[in-house]
């Protein structure tokens, strides 16, 4: 008989423990050891008693091959496919993952179903919600007539017995917290549970079998749930993200073996479900004509596509002892350095001052390249004086206060050019835009004089 060991397991990181305590010593959380019962399923190999057993041999090949790659499947979501790399490869494993109620299985449903009508083979597996549930958001989405194969399922068995039967181009299961599988006797969502499931996923598509998107809840601090090891198992992790109060939604690639990691899909959320922006530029934009005083446009890069957001930032006096320091959709270390150098290389001064700063429309910025347009709002809103309604602000800042360039100006100029912006405040170019007219700075303190004196 084999004896049942009761092991303690943490629900964030994965790490087994032999006894439960109040705090996980790998990875710090508290109250995330859960206790799981493993016992040796039946039939399991065991090792193998003579150490002269030996395992079968290798064959290697070479780099070269004459197989043609499989074609991707184009799912006819533009903005899904751009972030896949240009559609999804056959045989691939995607894990999706995003907030509560931000969109994911109508994203997906309206990828299956599109796919579906271009006439690849489709299968939608779900295990939180029934098959009326999903057939009711068809119908508002206007997919109900897509020929999407439909099933509500939890037990892994099942689902893997179907899908060795039939074949299928990409198959959706959501989510894989709620699959279980018998071998193990953890319930489902446990670290166990998830481990193994996508485990079995994975290797069934690896096999030649249909592409698998999984679907996997996050935890309080935005990472997916269950250990780390799952996000390794696929080849392409992606993040849906929304802001609430704001209707678009950006679909963001953490890691893609068959793509790039740093291309974002954006859609607006509406009553009929998801639609696709194909100018994002457009939406984060603000709307009004006079700039006031705060306020840069930024004319940024996300993957292949350039994008103008608007930063904003607010400079007001400190009504306590410590000011007050508010980041959103920026890092807060690159802000703490900005105002580091405009004090010690400018001459402004922000320790008796609370200091704001927001990327309008709540998307998330992490390239260099905005730390110009970030020091350009925080000295217009400091000296109240506005930036030129038709200027677009770009640039990287270094501690000794320099303004460094960056790539793909040109792509920036022609984005700017075609909303409308016949200005640029950035580092010296080595290429010229017709129609666009460019202010060069190489120092920080430039720019400073050039806000404070509306020189351009």
């Amino acid at each position: 008989m084999a004896r049942d060991t009761a092991l303690y397991v943490c629900q964030s990181c994965g790490t087994v423990h032999g006894k439960w305590s109040g705090q996980c010593g790998s990875c710090g959380q508290w109250n995330t050891l859960s206790e799981e019962s493993r016992s040796a399923p039946p039939g399991a190999i065991k090792p193998a008693a003579s150490a002269a057993a030996r395992g079968r041999g290798l064959q290697f090949e070479t780099l070269q091959s004459d197989t043609p790659e499989p074609p991707r499947i184009a799912t006819g979501v533009a903005e899904f496919d751009r972030v896949c790399g240009g559609g999804v490869v056959p045989g691939s494993a995607i894990l999706l993952s995003g907030d509560p109620g931000v969109g994911k299985s109508t994203l997906l449903l309206e990828v299956t179903a599109k796919a579906a009508l271009r006439g690849a083979k489709v299968a939608y597996i779900s295990g939180e919600e029934a098959v009326e549930q999903i057939r009711a958001r068809a119908k508002r989405m206007g997919l109900a007539d897509a020929p999407v194969d439909l099933a509500a399922a939890t037990a892994l068995r099942d689902i893997l017995g179907t899908l060795k039967r039939e074949t299928f181009d990409i198959v959706i299961v959501d989510s894989v917290q709620t699959l279980w599988s018998d071998v193990h006797e953890s319930g489902p969502g446990s670290i166990t549970q998830v481990r193994a499931c996508a485990g079995e996923l994975v290797r069934l598509a690896k096999n030649g079998a249909p592409a698998v998107v999984l679907v996997g809840h996050v935890t309080k601090d935005g990472q997916v749930a269950g250990p780390r090891v799952v996000e390794h198992m696929v080849d392409a992790v992606m993040t849906f993200e929304g802001e609430r109060g704001y209707p678009f939604r950006i679909l963001r690639a953490g890691k893609n073996r068959f793509g790039a990691t740093d291309e974002i899909g954006v859609f607006e959320m509406g009553d009929s479900g998801l639609r696709e922006v194909a100018n994002p530029s457009a939406l984060f934009l603000g709307e009004g004509k006079d700039r006031a005083p705060g306020a840069a446009v930024f004319a940024g890069i996300e993957g292949s596509r350039p994008v103008l957001v608007e930063m904003q930032a607010l400079v007001a006096p400190s009504a306590y002892g410590t000011p007050r320091r508010a980041v959103v959709g920026w890092d807060s270390g690159r802000l703490a350095m900005l105002l580091a150098v405009l004090e010690a290389r400018c001459g402004l001064g922000f320790g008796d001052k609370d200091v704001y700063l927001n990327v309008a429309g709540g998307l998330r910025i992490n390239e260099p390249a905005a730390d110009l347009a970030a020091a350009a709002a925080l000295i217009s809103s400091a000296l109240d004086v506005p930036l030129p309604q038709g200027c677009v602000v770009f640039g990287e800042i270094g501690l000794s206060g320099e303004v460094r360039s960056v790539g793909r100006a040109e792509a920036r100029l022609r984005e700017a050019q075609k909303l409308g912006f016949d200005q640029v405040l950035s580092p010296p170019l080595s290429a010229k835009t017709r129609g666009v007219k460019t202010t060069a700075a190489t120092r920080l303190s430039e720019v400073v004089e050039r806000i404070s004196q509306n020189r351009y």
